[in-house]
């Protein structure tokens, strides 16, 4: 009766936050736990920069996969946006969001992560601007699951314009994993053997000689022996060191010259260079033929290597998705547009012009024994 009356009010829950991450429940875990976006970015760059069938690999899949269009349901609409992007300032230096994209993809697959900006205000969409990953820091938001980029310690005040992906990241982490990681041991072992490839031909090219001489049996004078091999010494060095003229070498006596290392037999590289070149060229996820390399794969094999390389690039195409949605509906919001949007990608073709016509005789030929087949009936 003289009960303590209930409140109408429903009691107010937590504001949603991700309890199994490793900040959830340490309370001073947050503190300087930025991670900087450009962490081993160097070790990365240099693969490419001398390992020339890393860089190759990953220019392939750039332009295996970049080609598309934005749609939305309206021509007038499909015809205006894809013009303005095709347009669109990149960085100052370059035009058109495919060369946005194109950089964007060069720093997901080398770095893992890749970041990028769109330079607008209510007003208009202006460029596009691939950010530089060694000047940004980014953080876990209070939530634990949203991220904030910040720029020389300060926090970026436009975080709507900011736009990030991150190729298979571990789980807690935010930076991506490269798809170069493991090849960096590889790498400097292949490197190994070509620089030592590299200092054998250069010995060829210059020779290095051994000249004996070996005193007769009767020659007991330490004075004399001495000073025939300083006769034989000069007169080699004058033979070798003439540039203009060609000179013969004359020696009296028990004298030899052979070419110091000339016995020792050189290994063979090509079966070691290969096995480290397949672990490369395994973890890009690229057939061989495609990169130049004639390993005996049958017709049947490459094409099953086309059909797993096809699903490695859709994989990337979905990835980079998100970001080209989002810079679309920046663009719609600016211009008052409300309507859906969504990337169409172009077809993935990874055989040559024979192999897709013999298909299109093949198909024509079934649909006309289809038809003479129904006429029979």
């Amino acid at each position: 009766m003289f009960g303590k009356r209930k409140s109408g009010k429903a009691k107010e829950t937590a504001a949603a936050a991700v309890q199994t991450s490793a900040f959830s429940n340490r309370r001073y875990a947050r503190m300087g736990s930025f991670a900087n976006l450009g962490l081993n970015n160097r070790v990365y760059r240099s693969l490419r920069e001398n390992v020339p069938v890393i860089d190759a690999a990953v220019l392939k899949i750039i332009r295996l996969m970049n080609d598309f269009t934005f749609e939305t349901g309206s021509a007038a609409i499909d015809a205006e946006m894809n013009g303005f992007f095709e347009a669109v300032d990149v960085g100052g230096n370059q035009t058109g969001i495919s060369a946005f994209v194109s950089t964007y993809l060069s720093d997901l697959l080398t770095y893992g992560s890749a970041v990028g900006e769109m330079i607008a205000d209510d007003n208009g969409f202006y460029a596009l601007y691939n950010g530089e990953l060694s000047a940004l820091e980014v953080k876990r938001a209070q939530n634990d699951l949203d991220l904030e980029f910040y720029n020389g310690g300060k926090k970026l005040p436009r975080q709507d314009l900011i736009v990030f992906s991150a190729l298979n990241p571990e789980p807690g982490s935010i930076l991506g994993t490269s798809l170069l990681r493991g090849l960096p041991f590889i790498s400097d072992v292949l490197m190994t053997v070509y620089h030592t490839i590299g200092e054998n031909w250069e010995h060829a090219g210059n020779l290095r000689y051994a000249v004996t001489y070996k005193p007769a049996d009767g020659d007991t004078d330490a004075g004399v022996a001495k000073n025939r091999a300083e006769q034989i010494c000069r007169a080699w060095q004058d033979a070798m060191s003439s540039r203009d003229t060609v000179k013969d070498f004359v020696a009296v006596g028990d004298v030899s010259v052979k070419v110091i290392g000339a016995d020792n037999n050189v290994l063979s590289s090509e079966i070691p260079v290969r096995q480290l070149l397949e672990q490369i060229i395994a973890k890009t996820g690229l057939p061989p033929y495609m990169l130049g390399f004639s390993w005996s794969t049958t017709e049947r094999m490459s094409q099953q290597q086309a059909d797993m390389l096809t699903t490695e690039l859709e994989a990337y195409r979905k990835i980079i998705t998100p970001v080209l949605i989002r810079i679309a509906r920046k663009y719609l919001e600016i211009r008052g547009v409300d309507l859906p949007v969504s990337v169409k990608w172009a077809d993935i073709t990874l055989q040559d012009e024979t192999e897709h016509a013999r298909a299109r005789l093949y198909t024509a030929q079934a649909e006309k024994l289809l038809k003479e087949g129904c006429n029979d009936g």
